[in-house]
């Protein structure tokens, strides 16, 4: 009984949180799945009058309230666009912790949100295994973006065209960093995510050697888990919970600054946790408080306090288009530093149309609805290939990620790379792979 009237707590509360929403539209004009559906359902105005009726179609059917409530890339475009400021984003965060409570929760989501993200020396054991095994089940494509498909996994991976995992990630090569201040210098904790840990290692190995350039001392430590944002995404907030629990003590130690080469990581650490670590405990919160005030995207990092500038374009340099990621554009506000850094690497940068439209990756959105991920992202495509830019630059690996699969199955010849990549490259740098 308390259970249901926990529940019935929760959705009043979203029901006056929603009070703000006028219906307006314009959400509609904005939404990347709206644009690819055509339907009311698919874009926030239609979510949230699910939302707004959610008590009663949980009882009716709470496999279809679930199934809507999922068809949605959390890429805060509508928030961006909504004149009566609803946090939609987090209205959906919520009404997606109702319905995993309501329903509970997949039992291999279970494992890998509560069990094996948590605890990242497992999560490192299982990719080592994983990375050799691919050799048997992909093939590459001989593509410009370096990826491979998998015939023999289509009933899992469908046709994507993917990024190998690297045979050793971030944390094995690199190991435990822990370098003295300079002095009168600067010394960051480095926190690269999942992806760039795990298959973005070359971007990874490039923001380290940037910073070094840069005289810059690096506190990477043993031990780091997932941010979390998947489990949340999904509606199990324990899941993330745990997440932050494994990460805080590890992250404890005397640094300026926190930076990431992933939006969501970045957003997720310096929003997100201070405001779910309550629920921890009052230490908890205070830790994720401090934590978030110096929590800063790399490109921002390195324009913003480095004072990076930009160069007058290489006759020989690149041309380059910026995709905008939505957390990094949209849920953080940095659309200028990526585009100075790229500045700063000789690059020429030719901007594309819609250069903030959604790619359509969404993260786990991508794998559950592969097909409409992939519709989405072909949308970004065609406007990469108009502007006749040899490299597409995204500040995002899971956009990265989403680029390379659209632009393979094309056979375009365009390359994506983080602009810390091409900025790397610029002023000689080893971990610069081109």
């Amino acid at each position: 009984m308390s259970d249901l009237h926990s529940l019935a707590r929760r959705l009043m509360a979203l029901d006056d949180r929603l009070a703000a929403c006028m219906r307006c539209g314009l959400c509609q004009a904005v939404c990347p799945m709206f644009g690819a559906t055509m339907k009311e359902a698919d874009v926030a105005r239609g979510k949230l009058a699910l939302i707004n009726n959610l008590a009663h179609e949980l009882i009716c059917d709470p496999q279809a309230v679930a199934g809507k409530l999922d068809r949605c890339l959390l890429c805060g475009s509508c928030e961006a666009a909504c004149p009566s400021g609803v946090n939609i984003t987090e209205i959906f965060f919520e009404a997606r912790e109702v319905v995993n409570a309501y329903l509970g929760l997949h039992p291999l989501k279970k494992m890998i949100f509560r069990f094996l993200l948590p605890r990242p020396g497992l999560f490192n054991v299982s990719v080592r295994v994983g990375a050799p095994l691919q050799r048997l089940m992909l093939r590459r494509n001989h593509d410009a973006q370096e990826t491979a498909c998998a015939p023999l996994l289509t009933f899992l991976l469908g046709d994507r065209h993917v990024r190998p995992l690297a045979a050793r990630p971030l944390s094995a090569l690199v190991g435990r960093l822990d370098e003295p201040r300079p002095e009168g210098g600067l010394r960051v904790a480095f926190y690269p995510g999942c992806m760039a840990d795990k298959l973005y290692v070359d971007m990874a190995r490039a923001c380290l050697d940037v910073l070094h350039h840069h005289k810059v001392a690096i506190f990477l430590p043993e031990g780091l888990a997932c941010c979390g944002m998947p489990a949340l995404a999904s509606g199990d907030v324990t899941g993330m919970l745990r997440q932050i629990s494994a990460n805080l003590p590890v992250l404890r130690g005397d640094y300026d600054y926190l930076v990431t080469p992933c939006p969501t990581c970045t957003k997720t650490l310096a929003e997100l946790w201070p405001r779910y670590a309550r629920r921890l405990g009052t230490l908890e919160r205070e830790a994720a408080g401090r934590l978030a005030e110096n929590t800063m995207d790399i490109t921002a990092f390195l324009t913003d306090v480095l004072k990076v500038t930009a160069l007058p374009p290489h006759e020989d340099g690149a041309t380059v288009t910026y995709h905008d990621s939505c957390h990094l554009a949209k849920g953080l506000g940095i659309r200028r530093q990526p585009r100075d850094l790229i500045a700063a690497s000789g690059c020429r940068l030719v901007e594309m149309e819609e250069a903030d439209r959604c790619c359509g990756c969404g993260g786990s959105f991508n794998l559950s609805h592969y097909d409409l991920s992939r519709r989405i992202g072909q949308r970004k495509r065609d406007r990469i290939v108009e502007s006749g830019a040899a490299v597409a630059a995204a500040a995002c690996p899971a956009c990265m990620m989403q680029l390379e699969d659209v632009l393979s199955h094309n056979h375009d010849p365009v390359i994506v790379r983080h602009p810390v990549q091409l900025y790397a490259k610029h002023l000689g740098l080893g971990g610069a792979s081109q």
